[in-house]
Parts: structure tokens; C-alpha cells; sequence
């Protein structure tokens, strides 16, 4: 199996990338961004919100690039995790997902991990790809519900992280990824502290790796 490094450089993610059309604001932003993650910059100041510039374009461009992070993480562990290997979406012993979607699943549903990621990562890619929701010009206003809507997005991304860490952290070492996957999580977890768009509850899984960070 390729390395991590292979994977990062040849794009190997569990899904295609989404990315920012160039001449947009929010191409700059995420260049800006990108600027000072690669710049050796303490991560707790890299997720803050920079200077005259507006919070809901902020949120957006992090959950974009986010995603395409987690995806590309995810994609390194696809080979271990399975529906034999994982039956159910979990987070150690005291945690299980339950999935709903208000269309196939309306109720909440056990599911094994990679169907209930493979679903998740639909619905997000589903949101960022929605216009209305994400609007990509500057005369479309950012709808009423979309902080609301990251709250979820980030929430069931930050559930991708929980099984990661819990269920398939060897695999990260073994592959050489554990470094890259840890810098990936620091800068998620600074962000959605920075603007509070995770519940606390949500972090109990990780709540020791969270002290650490």
C-alpha cells in the first residue's frame, strides 16, 4: 500500500475535492489561509478571523477546506475500514452514530462505518455544492441558516475524525500519516473552538486528545 506522502501528493481522497473558482473572494480567502497554515504560524492565531473580513466567508472556505482534508484522510484507511471491520459507526465502546438524512433515512439508524461516512460525506459535499447555501458571487447573500448548516456539517465531520482516531490510529501510524492527520486535527479543532461551532458534548470522544491539543 502507497504511503500517506504518495497519497497527499498524487490526491488519492475518498472523494473529488471541491475547490474555489480563482478571481473569487473566497479563492483569496482561501489562499490567505493556506498562506499562513504553511507558514509555521501558531494554529491558534491561523483561525482567526482576519481583519475586515467577514465571518460567514471565513466559516466557508474552512468547511470546504476541511473537507477536502477529512476526505483525503479517510481515504487513507479505506482499505481497513469495512463493514467486517466496522459494523457500526462508532467512537470506542461508549459512542455510536446513528444516521438521518430526512429523505432515505428519515428515522435515526445504525449503519456500518463506511456506509454512514460514505452518506455523510454525500450530504456535505451535497451543501457546499448548493449555491444557495454557498453562494460563490458577491451579489448572493449567505442564507439565513448558514451557520446553522456548518454547525452540522462540521459536527458529523468531527465525527469522521472520532472513529479515525479511535478505531484505525495504528493504520495512520503504520502508513506514516499520524503527524499529518494530528496537524489536520489541531487546525479543526482551533477552528471550531475559535467560533464555538461544535457542541461540547460532541467532543467527549476525543475529550483527552483534546487536552492535549
Amino acid at each position: 500500500m502507497a504511503n500517506f506522502v504518495d497519497m497527499f501528493h498524487k490526491g488519492k481522497t475518498f472523494r473529488p475535492r471541491k475547490k474555489f473558482e480563482p478571481g473569487t473572494l473566497k479563492f483569496s480567502l482561501h489562499k490567505r489561509a493556506q498562506a499562513s497554515l504553511n507558514s509555521g504560524i501558531d494554529l491558534k492565531h491561523v483561525v482567526r478571523l482576519p481583519p475586515r473580513e467577514h465571518l460567514n466567508d471565513w466559516v466557508a472556505v474552512h468547511v470546504v477546506d476541511f473537507f477536502n482534508r477529512i476526505n483525503l484522510i479517510y481515504g487513507s484507511v479505506t482499505d481497513f475500514c469495512r463493514e467486517d471491520t466496522c459494523p457500526t459507526m462508532s467512537g470506542g465502546p461508549k459512542f455510536e452514530y446513528l444516521w438521518a438524512d430526512r429523505s432515505k433515512y428519515k428515522k435515526p439508524t445504525p449503519l456500518p462505518a463506511p456506509q454512514y461516512i460514505a452518506l455523510l460525506m454525500d450530504w456535505v459535499e451535497e451543501q457546499i455544492n448548493n449555491e444557495e447555501i454557498f453562494p460563490v458571487t458577491f451579489d448572493v447573500p449567505f442564507p439565513k441558516n448558514f451557520i446553522p448548516t456548518c454547525k452540522k456539517i462540521l459536527t458529523r465531520l468531527f465525527r469522521v475524525f472520532v472513529h479515525i482516531y479511535i478505531h484505525h490510529f495504528e493504520s495512520l501510524v503504520a502508513i506514516g500519516a499520524e503527524a499529518h492527520v494530528n496537524t489536520c486535527y489541531k487546525h479543526f479543532y482551533y477552528f471550531i473552538r475559535e467560533f464555538g461551532l461544535v457542541s461540547q458534548r460532541e467532543l467527549e470522544p476525543l475529550v483527552d486528545r483534546n487536552r492535549r491539543t
